[in-house]
């Protein structure tokens, strides 16, 4: 088994701030239709629920934290996963819910 270093502390606040970034259902619905490929912001508008002002926030801070990039073509801008490794971490949260489920359904069953 490898051991890792341990973290540093800056390390440690430059992660955070990448999953503070995921950390709100409108930027991983965003992060989801940008797993498909490339999507302009009105493509994105309705799938988010949300209106253009509250729309460009939510993408400013994916922008910030690097997940996301863009590219203009005239008026409109697109929008792409600048990395798309991004989506491993978002698969690995379905595995730590469906273990989640596994281990309380176990126990409820312990109980009767």
């Amino acid at each position: 088994m490898h051991i890792l270093p341990a973290m540093k502390t800056e390390e440690a606040r430059a992660r955070a701030d990448i999953l503070k970034a995921l950390a709100h259902p409108v930027r991983l619905k965003i992060v989801d239709q940008l797993s498909r490929g490339d999507k302009c912001g009105c493509e994105l508008l309705p799938v988010s629920g949300v209106d253009q002002s509250v729309l460009s926030r939510h993408v400013a801070q994916l922008k910030h934290a690097g997940i996301v990039t863009e590219r203009r073509d005239g008026v409109r801008v697109f929008y792409h996963l600048a990395c798309p490794c991004i989506l491993q971490a978002l698969e690995c949260t379905m595995g730590v819910m469906k273990a989640d489920t596994r281990r309380r359904t176990k126990l409820l069953g312990s109980r009767v």
